[in-house]
């Protein structure tokens, strides 16, 4: 009995019926779109990068708002332009050229960023693992056996680290 209001369909969904009818400057417009939002993306990514690189984590999970709204826009951008590639092509090659030149330096500066964000992955995933060593290592009592060998702890001794995944 309560419906709710039908929400308005994503706009991701309109290329196709859109591409039929577009005219050059709308190609012209999706082109220019694609190359800001992968401008602003790209900044982002790189202030995210920066940020890792000196370890301020908290600085740079900020921006993880901004860099998913800009990631959504891109992807529908990206979207509507496929569906207009071919009209792209015939009317304006040099302009499609471009988005690809400028798409490879995006894809360039994004294998860094995540290049650094793997290492920061690593490094931290190696000190959690070296301080769980060390804790673990306190936590066993060193005893022997009757036959003089060393005892294996029993698991009432190996207390797990809890780690928040939250900073």
């Amino acid at each position: 009995m309560n419906q709710r209001p039908q929400q308005p369909r994503p706009v991701a969904s309109a290329p196709a019926a859109r591409s039929a009818t577009s005219t050059p400057p709308d190609v012209a417009r999706l082109a220019n779109e694609l190359t800001e939002v992968m401008s602003g993306l790209l900044a982002v990514i790189e202030q995210e990068t920066e940020f890792v690189r000196a370890g301020k984590i908290r600085e740079g999970m900020r921006l993880e708002p901004q860099k998913s709204e800009l990631s959504r826009r891109y992807m529908l951008a990206v979207e509507h332009l496929k569906s207009m590639q071919k009209m792209l092509s015939q009317t304006d090659p040099e302009l499609l050229a471009t988005l690809r030149r400028h798409h490879e330096t995006f894809r360039a500066m994004l294998q860094v960023n995540l290049t650094v964000l793997a290492t920061a992955h690593a490094v931290s995933e190696g000190i959690v693992r070296g301080v769980n060593a060390e804790v673990q290592r306190r936590n066993i009592p060193n005893t022997y056996t009757a036959s003089g060998q060393r005892a294996t702890p029993g698991p009432r001794n190996m207390t797990p680290i809890a780690i928040s995944r939250t900073l």
